[in-house]
Parts: C-alpha cells; structure tokens; sequence
C-alpha cells in the first residue's frame, strides 16, 4: 500500500500549506519585529503574552482553524494536570492521565492515521471477499501535530510520575506548548524543561543573542544551501526514477537523501534554537553528529534525541526497559522503534523503517552480549568498521522511510544490491561529485566532532574565522534562496 496524501514528497512542493518557514523572508520579517518588541518591553508579562500572540500569529498563517485546536489541546491538558495532582489515591491519578493520553493520540489519529485506518480496512475486507468503499475522508494534516502533541503530552506524563508540579498559568503552559520556533518540528520540548524558563525574565545578553543568530545562519545553511540545493534534487532523481538503476547511482542516491534529511532536520532543530536562544531561551540539542555513531544504540543517541528520550522515558521504561528478561528487553525495543516509525506517518513503509532499526538494536545487543568483552572489540580498526557498517545500515532503512511504495523500495534495493545488471545511470558526474564531496565533509565533520558540540568547536576558532565563516554561509543562503523547500518534518 502507498503512502498517504499527507506523504513528505508531495508536502514539500506545497509551501503555501505550511506556517511561515525559518527560510523565508516573511519569517525575516515576523522575526525582526517580535524580537524588537520583545526586548523593548519591561514587563516580563508583556513579553509572555507577546510571545503567545506571535506563536498563535505564526501557526494561524498556515490555517486558522488548527489554531484553535492546538489551544483547546493545550487547555484540556492544563486542566487535566491540575486533576492529575489534585486526585486521591493512585487509580484516580491513572483515570486522569488515560483521560489525557486517549485525548491527545485520539486527535493525533483522526487528523494523522484516519485515511490510513480507513484504507487498511478496506484492504483486509477486500482479502476475505467483502467490497467495501469507504467514504473519502478529506482530512488535512495540520502542521506539527506529532510535535505539539507530544510538547503537551509530556506535562500530564511528568506530572503522573511525581517530577513535575503543575504551574497555575494558563498562559504560561500555552505557551510552553506554542513557543513559534519548536512548534512545528521541534525539537520535542518537554513542558517540565520550558516551565521553570518562565518564572524569570531572561537577561539580555549580547553574546548570547549573536550566538543564537549565528546557529540561525548555520541552520539556514544546512537547510538550504546543503539540502535542498546540493542534494534533494539528485535524492528526487533516483527515487522517482521509474527504471532500474545501476548500483553506484543507487547508492548515491540513498547516501543523498541520507544528508538530505540530516541537513534538513537538524538544519531546522539549529534553527529552531537559535531562535530561541535570541529570546532568552534555551532549548536542548536534538543531534549529535549522528553519521559518527558506533552502533544503533549510539545513533538513537546522537539522532533525533528528544524524540528517542520521548519514547525512552515514556514507553521503553514504562514496559521494562532492559531490567527484565533478554526476550523482553528485545520485545520492548522493537515495540518502541514500531511506534517510533508509525510516529513518522501513517504508512507502512514508516513501519518497516522502525521495525528495521528495532531490529539493528536487537542484533546489536546479541553482539554485545557475545563480544563486548573481548580485546579486540574495543580497537580502533573495529571501532572504525562498526561505525562504517552503522551508517550503511542506517541507509538500508533510509530507503523505506524515504520510498514512496514497496515497489520503489524494492526496485531501489535491487539497484543497491546488483540485482540490475543492465540498469541505467542517470546522474551526472556533476551530481555524483555533488554527493560525494558533501558526505564526505560530512561524515568527516561528524567524526571529527563526535565527542564536542558546535558550541565548543566555535569557541576554539580564531574570531575572524568565524566572522568569515558567518559571511559566506549568508552570502551562499542569499544566492540559493531561490531553490529552497519546505522542511521535511513539517508533515510530522
């Protein structure tokens, strides 16, 4: 079965449906004045409230509607907290956080799995002989709703497990729910993390204020020069190639999509904390150089992280974790990636890519368990192999997440694997070096720093390196504005 119409590919030629994005000059614009209004108010409470406009201002963009049901989200939410701690006794405490949890996964599947649901029915009706047309649920997906579900899903989850006392502001948990830059692609902020931020005003500092501006400009960069200019076009090429394709290009083209992605996200993540760093606020990383991972259990750590905590904290552990039979601990893990993939969008080839990685870390937990002790498991030659083999891996599951259908995940695999000899190379030595220089500086970067953070690595270069750096990421932004998309996540 395809993937729905919500599916990314055709999301990311439809900008007008989206919020205001980071690269766009509106957002230029929007930004310029809430952060000018914003340090020129006195009272901290002005400043809040303005916050709280511009989020509802830059989600309503896209369509007004959905606003009003991210408020009502967030204000049931706010309401079952306050019962969560108010209740006597364990089981009434329950009653209301499964009141909470059905609330929210029961609109996140209408708006994100209903078609999806609805297609599947039909298509195990049609197995047993029954035909059976559905009516046509034209649901629009709004914008961000797997984030900002979770944003408030984490308050009443914290508040059931005793680390998280509920706040008496509505506003304030509005806005921790709504805060504009991690609203529609995170990264996933957990009320608990964003609350404690809102008791007092933030000092303003210019420093941090540059900082923030300059993890902009280079999640602009990734985003638009890196993603969208130097790869998605060669990644589009070759998974919506009809014919079969020689290996090379192949494996190009999933090592395209693989820095695609990885630019494009943690282009919008950078951003998304810049952005929040020039208001004072500080949000979490959520990559790590990810292409630097030794092992699957290592990936999940660098990649993606507040949602692999999101699910850690609140699926894995609550199921067993690994403090219960090897078995079981296996069980759990690919319960987790299962959900992990379906999180990312109501197809099976989603599926198939959480299940692959559930998989990995199962496989990897057996090696360990058998091997980890051993002298030459910790050498570098093994260190080395063990982390080419991850990233290989990684873009074995890349093809699903990425493929529209089976069938283009299968024909990709054969292409990969050599099971086209006669098969068509279609992209051209531009773009193969294109592919090539970029993964490389890539990888290399990753390596490179996989023990530091940007942070760090800004700090020890000369200041007029990075003035120059600064200079010619804007300049390459300005000259490629033109080839840009719609962030992949946003869908999400």
């Amino acid at each position: 079965m395809t993937k729905s119409a919500g599916h990314q590919h055709a999301f990311l030629d439809k900008q007008s449906r989206a919020p205001m994005l980071f690269n766009s000059l509106t957002f230029v614009v929007f930004f310029t004045v809430v952060v000018t209004a914003y340090w020129s108010m006195r009272s901290w409470n002005a400043r809040k409230n303005l916050l709280v406009v511009a989020s509802y201002i830059f989600y309503g963009a896209w369509n007004p509607p959905f606003a009003a049901l991210l408020f009502s989200t967030t204000a049931m939410d706010f309401w079952l907290g306050s019962r969560i701690a108010n209740a006597k006794g364990r089981h009434p405490r329950r009653v209301w956080l499964v009141a909470s949890v059905c609330m929210n996964l029961s609109m996140l599947g209408f708006f994100k799995y209903g078609n999806f649901l609805l297609q599947n029915f039909q298509w195990l009706l049609a197995r047993i002989g029954v035909i059976y047309q559905p009516p046509h649920l034209d649901i629009l997906l709004p914008v961000g709703i797997s984030f900002y579900t979770f944003h408030s899903l984490s308050y009443t989850l914290d508040i059931y497990r005793g680390v998280l006392q509920p706040t008496k502001s509505l506003r304030d948990f509005i806005l921790a729910v709504s805060f504009f830059p991690q609203l529609v692609a995170g990264p996933i902020v957990r009320a608990g993390d964003f609350l404690p931020q809102l008791v007092d005003p933030p000092s303003r500092r210019t420093g941090r204020f540059l900082w923030g501006l300059l993890l902009m400009t280079l999640g602009l960069f990734e985003k638009i020069v890196l993603a969208d200019t130097m790869l998605s076009g060669s990644a589009d090429r070759i998974f919506d190639y009809a014919g079969p394709l020689v290996a090379l290009d192949s494996w190009l083209g999933v090592m395209a999509f693989a820095g695609q992605i990885f630019f494009d996200f943690a282009g919008y993540s950078i951003c998304a904390i810049g952005a929040a760093l020039c208001l004072g606020f500080h949000l979490k990383d959520n990559f790590r150089f990810p292409y630097a991972a030794i092992g699957f259990s290592d990936f999940w750590r660098r990649w993606h992280i507040s949602l692999s905590t999101f699910l850690r904290d609140y699926l894995y552990i609550p199921l067993g974790g690994n403090q219960v039979r090897p078995v079981r601990a296996a069980l759990n893990l690919v319960i987790v990636m299962f959900l992990g993939g379906l999180w990312h969008g109501a197809a099976w080839t989603f599926v198939v890519w959480g299940l692959l990685h559930g998989s990995y870390l199962v496989i990897e937990r057996v090696f360990r368990a058998l091997f980890e002790n051993k002298a030459w498991a910790n050498n570098l030659a093994t260190r080395v192999l063990a982390g080419f083999a991850t990233y290989t891996a990684v873009c074995i599951a890349w093809v699903f997440f990425r493929a529209a259908d089976f069938t283009i995940a299968t024909r990709m695999l054969r292409g990969m694997f050599g099971g086209h000899a006669h098969g068509d190379a279609i992209l051209s030595t531009r773009e193969m070096l294109q592919i090539g220089i970029v993964t490389f500086f890539m990888i290399l970067v990753h390596w490179s720093l996989r023990e530091s953070n940007i942070e760090t690595a800004v700090t020890r270069l000369p200041r007029w390196v990075v003035t120059a750096a600064w200079a010619l990421m804007a300049c390459a932004i300005i000259l490629t504005q033109g080839n840009s998309n719609a962030f992949i996540y946003f869908q999400f």
